[in-house]
């Protein structure tokens, strides 16, 4: 399995450019230019303008060159069919390579439309299961239950995507499992971040925010003594929970909690990469958003979304909450470009979250409908809907 940027390759070669030339003219290494259109790396900010007058192209359109990854799926190897073939046989080789795909494409989760990613985490899913049910080795079968606590994590999210968040039933049949797997081998941390996805589940499909926060308090409990990250990222959607039903002093003091968190985060913390400074800005202006009070959300928000470049999915729903923000301030035609930029972002990623706020804010611009710019944006929203 890999990622290629096609596109990207495919404008250098009609540049007049092979990887050797750009990489000159650049003045970086060849290898450098590898792992861009590998999806390895995305260019520094200071050589996206040199690249993109090399290619003749505008940063704009470098940057959804750099945003068009394509998942590709290779032939497992030689061993790996053997494996398959003798179950019994599967060794921690075996496991290794299992589990560098899944990351591999978790990698790819805030770059590449889900839908992309299903087929071949399903696949990788339904090895990991099945290697692990007749695994005659108990050191082999306790590695295959954590790689299938991941995947099965993974799955979770990636099938709620898939459905615009419509189907719960699904993901979290997905995310049971991937407790039960946690619990096997004692891994608190991807058993409080299965468990948190749950809270997503109830939060933003089912809408039942007593039951998304009981999650996330439950998650939160389980991270304290393995994790801040997660204890931290947990407590955010607590505060959330809350200013859902409109508890201000409950949502602010479950935010002031998680900065506790946030503080105590260190390199030594194995998901500090789930919770960082973004994050809790995001959520912070999700949260006074959800409290109807969008000027105190904009400036949050504003700022999330320029620090969640590289984010897509993530930057997509950053982009939503801002346009509702600004819908609701009545700052028109702020919010209009906000809006195009927020369908640009889903019409890269397909992400649910992305999707599900951009069509709210269509449905909150109703009152303006018959201003063409509003039409304009209805139109992009009805080619949006017949796409998925």
């Amino acid at each position: 399995m890999a990622a290629k940027r096609v596109r990207l390759a495919q404008r250098r070669k009609s540049a007049g450019y092979s990887q050797e030339k750009l990489a000159e003219r650049l003045g970086v290494e060849r290898s450098t230019i590898v792992r861009w259109e590998t999806a390895e790396s995305e260019p520094q900010p200071w050589v996206r303008p040199k690249l993109a007058a090399a290619l003749s192209v505008t940063l704009d359109e470098l940057q959804s060159l750099l945003d068009d990854v394509t998942i590709i799926q290779t032939k497992p190897s030689d061993r790996m069919s053997y494996v398959l073939e003798h179950p019994s046989s599967v060794d921690l080789v075996a496991v290794a390579y299992l589990h560098e795909r899944i990351r591999q494409l978790d990698e790819q989760y805030d770059r590449a439309p889900s839908t992309a990613l299903l087929g071949p985490a399903g696949q990788a899913h339904g090895q990991v299961k099945f290697l692990r049910e007749n695994a005659a080795n108990p050191r082999v079968r306790k590695a295959l239950f954590e790689v299938e606590a991941e995947s099965a994590t993974f799955m979770g999210q990636l099938v709620w995507d898939v459905s615009q968040r419509r189907d719960h039933d699904a993901p979290i049949t997905y995310l049971d499992e991937a407790v039960a797997a946690a619990r096997q081998v004692h891994d608190p941390c991807t058993e409080a971040y299965a468990t948190l996805r749950k809270g997503f589940v109830a939060l933003y499909g089912e809408k039942n925010p007593l039951k998304g926060l009981t999650l996330a308090q439950e998650a939160a409990e389980v991270a304290k003594l393995a994790s801040p990250s997660l204890t931290g990222l947990s407590l955010l959607h607590v505060a959330e929970g809350y200013a859902m039903t409109g508890d201000l002093k409950a949502c602010e003091e479950a935010l002031k909690l998680a900065e506790v968190q946030f503080d105590r985060v260190d390199g030594d913390d194995v998901a500090a990469q789930y919770y960082t400074i973004n994050e809790f800005n995001r959520l912070a202006g999700s949260c006074y958003l959800f409290l109807d009070l969008p000027d105190r959300a904009e400036p949050i928000l504003r700022t999330t979304v320029r620090a969640l470049a590289a984010k897509k999915k993530s930057q997509a729903i950053a982009l939503g909450n801002l346009t509702l923000s600004l819908i609701r301030q009545r700052k028109l035609d702020e919010a209009a470009a906000t809006m195009h930029r927020t369908i640009d972002a889903v019409e890269l990623t397909r992400g649910g979250g992305g999707l599900n706020l951009a069509f709210a804010a269509g449905r909150e611009l109703r009152r303006w409908r018959q201003e063409p710019w509003v039409q304009d944006i209805n139109d992009r929203l009805l080619a949006l809907m017949a796409a998925i």
